[in-house]
């Protein structure tokens, strides 16, 4: 281990008082991500230096992730000690008094250098409520050598016109080559993310300024009917049931031509021992459409502690490591500098990374543009570009994913999906007592 990384833990532990913990174990919850993957394995490093506390993963599909940990903090369970969370829950939930708030940290944390947007978006009034792992907006990955070969060029900032006419050019089912992959399986985190920022750049927005669903409107049919469209045209079969990781593996294969997903794919799929198109990989932005506002989310997965855990000190030690500079340095040592957890810190944009990640400066300067608080082209009463930061939306999202997931697989029209979440979403709403 680098003498860094062991005196970052050392002053972790002299920051918390803490000479020992006694024998505990942290029950960590998180997402079956590759980097949280790669988190869990490296935490071997962790424990070798706290022999004294042990570490419990619980490592779950995303949805099933929301799920359990929504329903352990909402009636205080207490089942763990660390949440794997984004800037919706963090927010939500801090605000509420469930989760401790991220103070007293080390000077070696550094706290300054990371993004003020990311320390913002896990903020409440000025409390830092989690502390985030890594950051992500979202992209356009395309086979470079697909478009090579049919002659056509990727521009620097895409249409959805444009992708939808690329894809039509570069799909051939008989080969099992798909034009575009998009996110299909239904949740407020999964094809509702993608959707949303798709219906942003169509000009669509959730909400109008007195909270009033607009599913409505030319917008959000637009976005839809292209979605579906393109999709059945171009995209491969079972859509309905891929999300990022299904997307992923679909791309690293060489199934898709196009896949416009989170940033924070860029360092697998040009990672050579796990994806065979690594060096057939192009990297340019989210699509836009009528408006660029709103076009590419803003997202970061973050750990935060429960107030229901017992082992709070323990747990901030884990926090404050795993998402720490040093920890950086160490994936880089053992990974390579490409697979640093991005979005976060000022300080991994270095010209060596900037380099090694030729995903890295699209990824940079879509975080530097985009705005919560001023996510589409019409105004709104919500902060949130791919979602909308109110206690209601986990389940009014999740519920309107599926019948877009509906729709994808033929199970009902466009417009049969739309008028079902039109109406879902003002029952929902009126019932929650909107406008507040």
């Amino acid at each position: 281990m680098k003498p860094s990384v062991k005196a970052l833990l050392v002053s972790t532990c002299m920051t918390l008082s803490s000479v020992s913990f006694g024998a505990q174990t942290l029950t960590i919850a998180t997402v079956n991500n590759s980097d949280m993957i790669r988190m869990q394995k490296l935490s071997k490093t962790f424990e070798a230096e706290h022999p004294d506390i042990k570490l419990n993963w619980v490592v779950l599909e995303e949805n099933v992730l929301r799920q359990r940990l929504t329903t352990d903090i909402a009636t205080q369970g207490g089942q763990f000690d660390v949440l794997t969370i984004g800037m919706y829950e963090a927010a939500l939930w801090g605000a509420k008094g469930w989760l401790e708030p991220m103070k007293d940290l080390p000077a070696s944390y550094d706290l300054e250098d990371v993004f003020p947007s990311v320390r913002d978006g896990l903020s409440v009034k000025g409390s830092l409520y989690a502390l985030p792992f890594y950051a992500e907006s979202s992209i356009t990955y395309y086979r470079t050598d697909l478009f090579k070969d049919a002659g056509l060029t990727m521009p620097e900032h895409p249409t959805w016109t444009q992708i939808g006419e690329f894809a039509e050019k570069l799909t051939d089912k008989s080969k099992e080559q798909y034009g575009l992959c998009l996110r299909g399986k239904a949740g407020w985190g999964e094809n509702m993310a993608l959707i949303t920022t798709l219906a942003n750049g169509f000009g669509a927005r959730w909400f109008d300024e007195k909270w009033q669903p607009q599913f409505n409107g030319p917008e959000w049919k637009d976005a839809l009917n292209f979605y579906v469209d393109n999709m059945k045209k171009s995209g491969p079969p079972g859509a309905s049931s891929n999300g990022f990781n299904e997307n992923l593996a679909l791309f690293n294969s060489g199934k898709c031509a196009v896949w416009v997903d989170a940033s924070v794919a860029g360092s697998f799929v040009t990672d050579k021992t796990q994806s065979k198109v690594a060096d057939h990989v192009g990297f340019t932005f989210a699509p836009h459409e009528k408006t660029d506002k709103g076009t590419s989310w803003m997202y970061s997965w973050s750990l935060a502690i429960p107030t229901s855990s017992k082992a709070k000190d323990a747990a901030k030690v884990f926090t404050t490591w795993a998402t720490s500079k040093e920890y950086g340095q160490l994936v880089a040592k053992t990974d390579g500098i490409a697979n640093v957890p991005p979005g976060t810190r000022t300080s991994t944009y270095s010209d060596e990374y900037m380099k090694a990640a030729p995903f890295a400066k699209v990824t940079l300067e879509s975080l530097k543009v985009a705005d919560p608080k001023a996510p589409t082209l019409k105004p709104v009463p919500y902060i949130g570009i791919q979602l909308v930061t109110i206690p209601e939306f986990q389940a009014i999202g999740t519920q309107v994913g599926k019948f877009f997931s509906g729709a994808l697989t033929g199970q009902q029209t466009v417009d049969q999906a739309l008028t079902a979440a039109q109406s879902t979403t003002e029952r929902e709403m009126k019932r929650a007592g909107y406008p507040k």
